[in-house]
């Protein structure tokens, strides 16, 4: 029998030669998930000028000591008080505002005591002020190529006075499902049918890390029908071609042989993961291919740990393989495993000393999505792995 390849080795084989496919310019405002194509430098100071970090007044330190201070003015955010502070002089000023010439302190609105236009102070003043640049300088580069534009980083490239941002063109995957006992959501099923679901988890999957999904529909199992499908995502431009199901050895899974005859160059297509063994990795002209098994939690879980790495590495993301597995202690006793790689589905809670414990989920056949969506990680058991007791360390994934 020939020796699986192992998940940490197939995943290096379909990351190997992955890099950026292009970039392309986006407007800030469509940026959200993209992938940064190049370093991002700040066009300007952050704030520009010193400004006060509180509502209150801005003075020289030293004049308090030497009597009330005359409130010769306002500075506001977006209005300056627009002259340099004189020696017993003070204006007030807000959160935001420019710190006057000459001014080297706040005293805090709650502390000042103003009388007929004089200011005294009832508690010390601080050194309330953000310096010019203390976020970030013009010229400094504050976000890197590779990083994936969130909320706060699109926040930060909009303060840094970038209207549009050099982003990662989205890889293109074609998904085609195949076999005769698939039917659409929504459609009447034959006695021995089942209705098609592998498709919209992994598209979900692949548009969660930045891909632009085709999804091509369902293919029965003929050979001249596959090799269709094979052909409308080549007419789709797809960078990579995830096919579901007939990955196997029965009769009835045609995909590997149709692929074959279209001309797809094969790495390999066994690993040694549970669920998750038939998985078929190649090259179809400038295509990748990735085929899934068809039972529904095999092919998830096959799409989270090969498929979203591989499209984060097309993308440039310099992470992209990175181990993203957590400590947990487990909710229960296991046995020692075997010879693949597991991924058990797990829920997921702290125990009364804050720890995070994943117990492993009672049933876990690779066709039962109550299972999957009951679950909040995957507990992840080595080859040849130990028993492991209640209460033992374990590594996991968190589900998306």
């Amino acid at each position: 029998m020939d020796k699986l390849l192992s998940v940490s080795d197939a995943l290096a084989r379909v990351l190997a030669g992955a890099s950026r496919l292009g970039e392309e310019l986006s407007p800030l405002a469509r940026a959200r998930g993209r992938t940064l194509a190049a370093d991002l430098v700040a066009r300007r100071n952050q704030p520009p000028v010193a400004v006060s970090a509180m509502d209150g007044f801005a003075l020289r330190a030293a004049d308090l000591a030497a009597g009330p201070l005359r409130i010769v003015g306002e500075s506001a955010a977006g209005h300056g008080y627009g002259a340099a502070l004189q020696a017993g002089e003070a204006v007030r000023i807000f959160t935001g505002a420019p710190v006057p010439e000459g001014a080297d302190a706040i005293l805090l609105q709650e502390d000042a005591v103003v009388a007929d236009g004089a200011l005294t102070a009832g508690a010390p003043p601080g050194p309330h002020i953000r310096g010019a640049g203390l976020d970030f300088r013009e010229g400094a580069v504050a976000l890197f190529a590779g990083v994936r534009l969130g909320p706060s980083e699109l926040a930060l490239a909009a303060a840094m006075n970038h209207a549009a941002v050099p982003v990662a063109r989205r890889p293109r995957v074609a998904i085609i499902a195949s076999g005769d006992e698939l039917v659409p959501p929504g459609a009447e099923p034959g006695p021995s049918q089942i209705i098609s679901c592998n498709n919209l988890a992994v598209a979900a999957i692949a548009e969660d890390a930045g891909a632009e999904v085709v999804d091509l529909g369902i293919f029965r199992d003929d050979l001249a029908e596959l090799e269709r499908g094979i052909g409308l995502a080549r007419e789709a431009r797809a960078d990579v071609l995830v096919t579901l199901g007939g990955a196997s050895v029965g009769d009835h899974d045609l995909l590997r042989p149709a692929l074959a005859r279209q001309g797809m160059s094969l790495d390999f297509w066994k690993i040694a993961m549970r669920p998750g063994k038939p998985l078929i990795h190649g090259a179809l002209g400038d295509a990748r291919i990735l085929g899934l098994p068809g039972n529904p939690v095999a092919s998830f879980i096959c799409a989270l740990v090969f498929l979203a790495p591989l499209l984060r590495a097309l993308q440039g993301d310099p992470d992209a393989g990175a181990d993203r597995t957590e400590t947990a202690i487990t909710g229960a006793d296991l046995p020692a495993n075997k010879g693949r790689r597991d991924y058990m589905r797990a829920r997921l809670a702290l125990d009364e000393n804050g720890r995070l414990v994943a117990t492993p989920q009672p049933l876990q056949d690779s066709s039962l999505l109550t299972e999957l969506a009951q679950s909040q990680a995957l507990l992840i058991r080595e080859p040849g792995a130990p028993p492991l007791a209640k209460g033992d360390p374990c590594r996991i994934l968190r589900l998306p």
